[in-house]
């Protein structure tokens, strides 16, 4: 696909999901988790195109876990990237281990709700009314199968919310509707930089261990799995309620 064709044809798609689930509104601030990876950094160049498009404001944070030694190297690279595209940035650090000690939570639950804990925080603080993250089609399915081998209710079926509340704030994920290879090729035609968390490179953390062995296994024998187990999810949609 060349680069004229692939902008007009994902750009399309991410339009048309705006405007079925209205992520975005004039003067309504948003909040984009950053974290320096392709995914986040694609999201936070779109959401700024859009924010020119339908005038809001736009905010970039970075959560520091403190789990790492190179976070102190990805918190300053994110930095960079809402620099050059003008975006006021913040640093919030959460104490992961801690949280994960004092009520007895693995490292990835602790990780994921001292994130959301933070970004609310920094959210309610520019008062933003929405935080966009940039889960795509690849993570809702993966989190289909990860809630499968878990043990799950019906509605564990359903994978990844387009858009759930956060209290008084709204969590939106405008790149449900693409695919981690169209992230790719948005990064490559924009030209954009990104860094690689080598914690998503260990198969230890379970969700790692889906995305690298058990979906390409699935994928030899059913090349269409991802789409399947999407398609699966849209028509339960239509009979499951989330809450």
């Amino acid at each position: 696909m060349d680069t004229t064709n692939f902008k007009a044809s994902t750009w399309q798609a991410l339009i048309k999901f705006d405007k079925e689930h209205g992520f975005f509104k004039t003067k309504q601030a948003v909040l984009v988790g950053l974290s320096g990876g392709a995914d986040s950094v694609a999201l936070l160049h779109f959401v700024k195109q859009m924010s020119t498009k339908k005038h809001f404001d736009v905010y970039a944070c970075h959560i520091h876990h403190g789990l790492r030694k190179s976070a102190g190297k990805d918190a300053a690279f994110s930095s960079s990237v809402a620099k050059k595209l003008n975006i006021p940035f913040i640093i919030k650090k959460v104490k992961t281990p801690a949280l994960a000690k004092e009520e007895k939570l693995s490292i990835e639950h602790a990780a994921r709700k001292a994130r959301y804990a933070a970004l609310g925080a920094v959210a309610k603080k520019f008062n933003c009314k929405k935080i966009a993250l940039a889960h795509h089609a690849d993570d809702n399915a993966e989190t289909i199968l990860l809630n499968i081998l878990r043990g799950t209710k019906a509605k564990g079926l359903l994978g990844i919310p387009v858009k759930r509340p956060l209290g008084k704030i709204e969590i939106i994920r405008p790149f449900l509707v693409i695919s981690r290879s169209e992230v790719l090729a948005y990064i490559k035609a924009h030209k954009l930089s990104f860094i690689t968390d080598e914690t998503n490179l260990d198969d230890a953390y379970t969700r790692n261990w889906v995305r690298h062995i058990l979906l390409p296994l699935l994928e030899t024998k059913q090349p269409k799995i991802t789409a399947h187990l999407l398609a699966m999810a849209s028509d339960l949609a239509k009979y499951i309620k989330r809450d």
